[in-house]
């Protein structure tokens, strides 16, 4: 992996794993939730929230197939990649997403 294109992120997984298969393989996504506390010039305790894009592939994609669930919370390590299609309507789109390279399961889901 390049040092130049590099994310870590720790969070929450949003949603279960979606898997995407190929004739030769499969890829897998999920969103990730990292939050962020401060406090701002006014004294107040600010939670903020980013949601993140995470696509797994090859053997990578089946670990995180089988093992990562809803709640769970992760350690990836991984490329920013920069994506453009056009919707149904003909209107230009961007994404972004994490191709992840490491994975890390760092604790189980989030607690009740």
């Amino acid at each position: 992996m390049s040092l130049r294109n590099k994310a870590t992120l720790i969070g929450r997984t949003g949603k279960e794993v979606e898997v995407v298969k190929f004739e030769n393989g499969q890829l897998a996504k999920v969103s990730l939730a990292t939050t962020d506390h401060y406090t701002n010039a006014n004294g107040e305790k600010i939670e903020e929230t980013q949601w993140h894009n995470l696509v797994f592939h090859g053997k990578l994609s089946e670990i995180a197939e089988k093992y990562v669930k809803k709640g769970d919370e992760i350690a990836v390590e991984g490329k920013i990649v920069y994506k453009s299609y056009d919707d149904k309507d003909g209107v230009k789109r961007y994404i972004t997403e994490i191709r992840v390279d490491e994975l890390v399961m760092v604790g189980g889901n989030k607690p009740a």
